[in-house]
């Protein structure tokens, strides 16, 4: 059975595309190993820009125009989220610390005791 989800790149132009900026990427990050004699803002600029034309040419690709497609509808579908109140908000954050805060001690309670059981009665090592 195959799984129809997975991404492929399909055409060799596109595949040409993705190569060219992951080729462009990686120049521009050996720039700045290659230029270590510059100031940092001139190695810096090196990898931004190296990144920068690599996802100009990703952009432009098959699989950059549907990760634009996806983004979108992401984006999209966030607005539609609601959001709780700043009351509800308050209370789950209680709930979270008070739950923590219960869990911290039942962890220390069985830790002490299996101390107490392997090292005191087991072992025989009293402190």
């Amino acid at each position: 059975m195959t799984n129809q989800n997975i991404e492929t790149v399909s055409s060799g132009a596109d595949r040409a595309k993705v190569a060219a900026a992951a080729l462009v990427a990686a120049a521009g990050i050996a720039g700045y190993y290659l230029l270590g004699q510059q100031p940092f803002v001139v190695r810096l600029a090196s990898i931004l820009v190296g990144l920068a034309v690599a996802l100009a040419i990703a952009w432009f690709s098959g699989p950059g125009q549907r990760f634009i497609a996806f983004a979108r509808d992401a984006w999209s579908e966030t607005k539609r989220v609601v959001w709780p109140e700043k009351k509800e908000t308050w209370m789950i954050t209680a709930y979270v610390f008070a739950f923590v805060l219960v869990m911290a001690l039942f962890l220390w309670a069985v830790d002490k005791s299996l101390e107490w059981l392997l090292y005191d009665l087991i072992l025989g090592w009293k402190r």
